[in-house]
């Protein structure tokens, strides 16, 4: 069993094919034993990702700032809700709480949570799987943009393949299960990720 953050939507201005994303997500990690950590909301896919993940059995913790606290509707019914002061110590505390990361289909809140862990992955800073799902093309010019910046010298092939993508909710759940079962690296020093980077 695993602890899995989830990055994704608020937004109640999406399609709703997104919150039934969020829901299958949450189903399928819950019928594979494991739990939820998310951002602690309950609307659009956060409120669906975790309900889903309750309903199959899981446990589920939020992490809200206080002053999203106070203009959403907080997920009340996780077994843990814990508020905060600010996003810095939200993410650090999410990061914290979770063996793997799965980001879904969400917006600029949900790029930086997922760039921020990706780049301390790529560093050696952790080991856990980080995964991406994308089902429609999304994060198409993401992917994009990252092989540009491969391309120029600006991004490692390394650095980049620290992430793994997948396009059905069983693919990026196999990959998760699949990094939580691989060795664990040591971390290395910040020497040798220096040296990593002038070699390219």
């Amino acid at each position: 069993m695993a602890a899995i953050c989830v990055y994704c939507a608020s937004s109640e201005a999406i399609d709703p094919s997104y919150v039934a994303l969020a829901a299958e997500v949450g189903a399928a990690l819950a019928a594979r034993g494991h739990d939820l950590v998310s951002g602690g909301g309950n609307l659009s896919c956060m409120g669906a990702v975790a309900r889903a993940a309750r309903a199959g059995g899981a446990r589920t913790v939020g992490v809200i700032p206080q002053a999203l606290l106070d203009i959403e509707v907080g997920d009340r019914d996780a077994d843990e809700l814990l508020v905060v002061d600010d996003m810095r110590t939200r993410k650090g505390l999410m990061d914290a709480r979770s063996d793997a990361f799965l980001t879904l289909p969400g917006g600029i809140g949900t790029l930086e949570e997922l760039l921020e862990v990706w780049v301390a992955r790529s560093l050696g800073m952790h080991d856990k799987p980080v995964v991406a799902l994308d089902v429609d093309g999304l994060f198409a010019p993401l992917r994009d943009q990252v092989d540009l910046l491969v391309a120029r010298g600006f991004v490692r092939p390394s650095a980049a393949d620290t992430l793994r993508w997948a396009g059905t909710v069983e693919q990026a759940l196999d990959l998760i299960e699949e990094g939580l079962a691989a060795p664990r690296r040591r971390r290395p020093a910040a020497a040798e990720v220096l040296e990593a980077d002038a070699r390219g």
